[in-house]
């Protein structure tokens, strides 16, 4: 995004669609738009109050507020004015300046926005396969177009950029559509079915022009040489370079940024690249995403009207077996064995029999049992509950184990003490248990100031620093390693 003055100012031309007395300002604009589309563009305060108060709506509209309606819609520069001096016979007719109205650029624009959105419901949205073959048979003339005069090439890109914006436009309106909330509750009612098949239809053709076209689309994109493509850019920009416009100027710079960001743009839809999925792929994936979601609530309704159907069967006959019974006694019977059960549950396992006799009937069988787990994601074991446990037992063991390693680790590091020092580079061979000691007491030491600790049972001691530029080697166990000449110095006793 680039932030320009444009974009940060205040855009006064749509006050008129929310500001008070709308109904007169909004019917104001659109006399002077239709005006505009029969290339009309200047009228007269007359005209624009006669024209207002054709409609009953606005019968009691007084040329007062005509006039002050016009002055606002200046003011936001809605409006642009000319003081119409044809016409003037006299000093007082000049003083009382009459003027001329003419709709803005803006307003134009605004006005046509307005229509379209009045008109959203109407028009909609559709996927055009055929614009898919136009943008192929357009990109394939694109190196052509180098030797083409420059009003050829500039149609040519319009075209081109037409096409592809009505597709870009067409095909997100259209799956948004499909993907409302409003479509959602249609696909699950009865009438949908009645034309799911042509609504299918209709995407797999577009589908099929989607793929048909994309591929040759991509590779003919690749395929563009850019010192071609820059000759046919050059072309567009004189081209729109020459053709006057009264109250602007057009920047070659910025033509040439707008025509290779629309090439871009194109390129970004059609053509994957940097591990990049294009747009085209996107709305594959999309459009048949909706085709399966229209044949999931298709079959579901379809199942509904049968399951449906089968019940009226089964009651139409369930009637007929009531009717047939000699009296009430059999009725009854009758009644049990329908509506005793409504819903009996059908086991099938392999349950081992005492005899393999085909006479013993099934009241005789012994009973079997079978474990039911509900389907659901969500069902999880449960755990079997028990007692607390008494772990004083284990926990006794676990500290005099603790306190056995402590004093072994202790009598170990106290071997190495020589006159209240460790000298490392006087060390023997040391037990990795021992060494992770050491090194502990070096890392406490040195993330202090003062280079001093204290080890676990209380002892203070510091870091005789005064050989750290030389170095020494450590031998142990499971290996040796290189560290600076240092000494732990310890202060005092073990305190109790």
């Amino acid at each position: 995004m680039r932030v320009t003055e444009k974009l940060t100012r205040q855009l006064t031309e749509a006050k008129y669609l929310n500001a008070d007395n709308v109904d007169r300002y909004r019917c104001i604009m659109r006399i002077f738009y239709e005006n505009y589309e029969k290339l009309r563009y200047w009228l007269y305060q007359e005209e624009v109050y006669e024209e207002m108060t054709r409609d009953p709506y606005f019968r009691d509209y007084r040329p007062e507020q005509c006039q002050q309606d016009l002055t606002a819609l200046t003011e936001w520069k809605n409006l642009i004015t000319i003081q119409d001096t044809r016409k003037v016979a006299s000093l007082e007719e000049f003083k009382n300046k009459k003027f001329r109205y003419q709709m803005s650029d803006y307003s134009v624009e605004i006005e046509r926005l307005v229509l379209r959105l009045e008109n959203l419901f109407v028009e909609g949205a559709s996927l055009e396969p055929t614009l898919l073959e136009r943008i192929r048979r357009n990109i394939e003339k694109l190196p052509l177009m180098e030797k083409e005069d420059a009003d050829a090439v500039y149609t040519w890109w319009n075209d081109l950029n037409n096409d592809f914006i009505r597709l870009n436009q067409n095909y997100q309106d259209y799956i948004r559509d499909l993907n409302s909330v409003k479509a959602e509750e249609m696909m699950r009612t009865r009438e949908f079915l009645l034309f799911k098949d042509k609504l299918v239809e209709y995407l797999r053709n577009f589908i099929k022009g989607l793929q048909r076209n994309v591929g040759v689309i991509e590779e003919l994109i690749l395929a563009v040489d850019p010192e071609v493509l820059d000759r046919v850019f050059q072309k567009v920009k004189e081209y729109e370079l020459s053709i006057p416009r009264m109250d602007m100027e057009m920047l070659p710079e910025l033509i040439e940024e707008k025509n290779r960001g629309r090439f871009q743009s194109i390129r970004n839809w059609f053509v994957s690249e940097n591990g990049r999925e294009n747009e085209a792929g996107k709305l594959f994936d999309a459009t048949n995403e909706i085709i399966r979601r229209i044949t999931r609530y298709a079959a579901q309704l379809s199942e509904k009207n049968a399951l449906g159907a089968n019940r009226r069967e089964e009651y139409r006959k369930v009637a007929s077996v009531f009717l047939q019974c000699r009296d009430v006694s059999q009725a009854h019977k009758m009644s049990a064995m329908v509506f005793g059960l409504e819903r009996p549950f059908h086991l099938k396992g392999d349950a081992s029999r005492e005899t393999d006799s085909m006479n013993r009937a099934v009241c005789e069988e012994e009973p079997v049992e079978f474990l039911l787990k509900p389907r659901t994601r969500t069902y999880g074991e449960k755990s079997a509950r028990s007692s607390i446990r008494d772990n004083s037992r284990e926990k006794e063991e676990t500290r005099a184990r603790a306190i056995r390693q402590l004093r072994e680790d202790r009598q170990e590091v106290k071997r190495l003490e020589q006159d209240g020092r460790i000298r490392f580079w006087e060390l023997p061979v040391l037990k990795p248990r021992v060494r992770e000691i050491l090194l502990k007491w070096l890392s406490d030491a040195l993330e202090t100031s003062g280079y001093g600790a204290r080890t676990e049972d209380g002892r203070e001691f510091s870091l005789d620093m005064s050989r750290a530029d030389e170095r020494c080697v450590v031998h142990c166990e499971d290996g040796n390693f290189t560290m600076p000449r240092i000494a732990i110095v310890f202060h005092d006793e073990v305190r109790v």
